[in-house]
């Protein structure tokens, strides 16, 4: 699922806003439930059966790969260091699993389209892409080709997609173990999402080793911290990520098919099918936001459509600004490749949201810019080699600046939108 070109533009931005004491209780319990693994069995092994358990559906068995940094730290050397997050590093995520299982109880939850359900997993079971992900000689061979400031970020685009894909398998794979019970339908897409999940990382893992590296995803999963989300608030980010992620792929991949000149990394070409994961998943969390009528018919439910637009779109724009280089070494513009996935992003999101912002008017995207300024501006204050204390004052009337802007998108008149009629397929639309 956030960076790179990956799926998980998960609020990122907003995260620290909502989090409590009682949040973080949530994410240690399952970071425990997670990293422990039964008597007799390592970490590491524990993991690479999880991936085992969805074998049926997958051609190729992801295992997690040691990096070198952990085959020293085994000979007893220097310990791993844990990889340093900022607002705009792709998460890991929890949420509160007993209130998921209440809202999708049959006994409790009237509005649950039983019907509805049962076509989308349908739709998962047919495993469009089982045989999609198989990697050929041209892999290796164009990763020798990368060389200087851009082989570095290529590796940068696949750890960052990786580590996000990772997140989603790991949260969708717990909402299929704790839902099994409660409904054993929306459980069992869970589970298939978590295999398309684990597919996307497996492959994205794979291609850091054409640039012999890899990331100890056993590793991760124990060192990160967790980012809670009450339910309500995984459903509106999550939806918005699997869709931005369906936009990103099908533009970069038909923007190559076009300039194959710039067709540096083959796995580019996987895109077309890939996205196709993306907008299933999307189409799942549209179907779970019907099921809350209570998501979407009311004012809050406005104002929360509107704070994730924007925390998604910001994070976004920010993060892919901050990379430009990746961008344009496959001949994009990035703000007009981001505007552009934006738009349509918006437009897909209309149809389910009941308000969204009005990014099509040139003064969202004026803000945006003064954003990036100010978010470079930042980045220029913490490379200073000024005392700390001279740094954090330099700080604050840029972060005040920054905090204006974005109430400022924020308060911008919105578009009204959605509706519960919403179609529940949109390959017309989108594919």
């Amino acid at each position: 699922m956030a960076s790179g070109i990956a799926p998980c533009y998960v609020s990122n931005v907003v995260s620290p806003l909502l989090a409590s004491k009682e949040a973080a209780a949530s994410s240690s319990a399952l970071s425990s439930a997670i990293s422990a693994p039964p008597p007799g069995l390592g970490f590491a092994a524990r993991t690479r059966s999880c991936f085992r358990i969805g074998q049926k559906y997958s051609t190729a068995r992801f295992s997690v790969v040691m990096s070198a940094e952990a085959v020293k730290e085994k000979a007893g050397k220097a310990p791993k260091e844990v990889p340093k997050e900022s607002l705009l590093t792709p998460r890991f995520y929890t949420t509160d699993f007993e209130e998921m299982e209440k809202l999708f109880n049959k006994d409790i939850n009237k509005n649950l389209n039983e019907a509805e359900f049962e076509a989308l997993l349908a739709e998962f079971r047919a495993d469009y892409n089982q045989t999609h992900f198989v990697r050929n000689a041209e892999f290796k061979a164009a990763a020798e080709k990368l060389q200087g400031p851009l082989r570095q970020i290529f590796v940068e685009f696949l750890e960052r997609s990786c580590t996000a894909e990772f997140s989603g398998f790991l949260l969708y794979k717990e909402l299929g173990r704790r839902l099994k019970k409660t409904n054993p339908a929306v459980a069992e897409i869970f589970t298939l999402m978590s295999r398309d999940e684990a597919r996307h990382a497996g492959f994205l893992n794979k291609g850091l080793s054409d640039f012999n590296l890899a990331l100890d995803l056993g590793f991760l999963t124990k060192a990160r911290k967790y980012t809670f989300f009450k339910p309500q608030f995984i459903f509106y980010a999550t939806y918005l990520s699997e869709k931005i992620g369906y936009w990103r792929y099908i533009t970069i991949y038909r923007h190559l098919k076009a300039n194959p000149d710039y067709q540096l990394y083959p796995i580019f070409k996987y895109f077309e099918n890939w996205c196709q994961d993306e907008n299933r998943h999307g189409d799942f969390f549209s179907a779970l936001l019907k099921a809350q009528p209570q998501f979407l018919n009311d004012w809050k439910a406005k104002l929360w459509s509107r704070f994730f637009c924007l925390s998604v779109y910001v994070t976004m724009y920010l993060n892919d600004c901050q990379r430009s280089a990746f961008y344009e070494g496959i001949g994009l513009n990035t703000k007009e490749f981001d505007m552009h996935v934006i738009i349509e992003t918006n437009r897909t999101t209309g149809r389910i949201f009941p308000a969204v912002l009005d990014v099509e008017n040139p003064i969202f995207k004026e803000k945006l810019d003064h954003l990036v300024e100010l978010n470079e501006k930042l980045a220029a204050i913490s490379k200073s080699t000024v005392p700390p204390t001279l740094k954090n004052l330099q700080r604050i009337p840029v972060i005040s600046a920054m905090i204006s802007e974005l109430l400022a998108l924020y308060f911008m008149p919105p578009v009204e939108s959605g509706s519960l009629d919403y179609v529940d397929f949109e390959p017309q639309v989108v594919y």
